[in-house]
């Protein structure tokens, strides 16, 4: 019974959309099931967006197709750590405060002092957590889907910059 379980991956971070394979951490943001009409009947598909982070500064997103929803999830895991992009992370929590688009979705990313956590919803808290910020504050406008919201935030993060990255811009040192 215990190779059974073991054969299927039964653990219980996999049932709750999360995982870790390796040192990178997976979450599930959102399953589609997609129906075609056939001669038969219909014919069910599954679409899975999951983000993908080592929780240290890099963070992706992926997006997977299949028949079944557990190689779905996989394949957009294996797409979305192709796509892992650096991010600046001071303390926990991001250096300045930063905007992100995506559509219709407008995310504000603003950071908070230590022990306040990340406060945010199940699309933003998910890339948030996987990047490895632990103290955020963060405000979602426009449209509520999960997946742009996903990537309005990832726009986002790839806004900031480091203090010294912007005194070098500049060529005047930041107060």
């Amino acid at each position: 019974m215990s190779s059974d379980s073991s054969r299927r991956g039964g653990s219980s971070d996999s049932r709750r959309g999360e995982g870790q394979r390796g040192e990178l951490i997976d979450k599930v943001v959102k399953i589609k099931r997609c129906a075609a009409v056939v001669k038969g009947g219909r014919r069910f598909s599954f679409a899975a967006m999951v983000v993908v982070g080592n929780g240290q500064g890099k963070v992706g997103w992926g997006y997977g197709k299949a028949n079944e929803v557990p190689p779905s999830v996989e394949k957009a895991v294996k797409d979305g750590s192709r796509s892992m992009i650096p991010i600046i992370i001071e303390n926990g929590t991001i250096p300045h405060v930063v905007e992100g688009r995506f559509g219709a979705a407008h995310v504000v990313l603003v950071p908070a002092s230590p022990g306040t956590g990340v406060i945010a919803g199940s699309s933003v808290r998910a890339v948030c957590e996987a990047a490895g910020i632990h103290d955020i504050l963060t405000k979602s406008f426009g449209s509520t889907n999960p997946v742009n919201l996903v990537k309005a935030t990832i726009e986002a993060l790839k806004q900031l910059r480091a203090r010294p990255e912007v005194e070098r811009l500049r060529g005047v040192p930041v107060a």
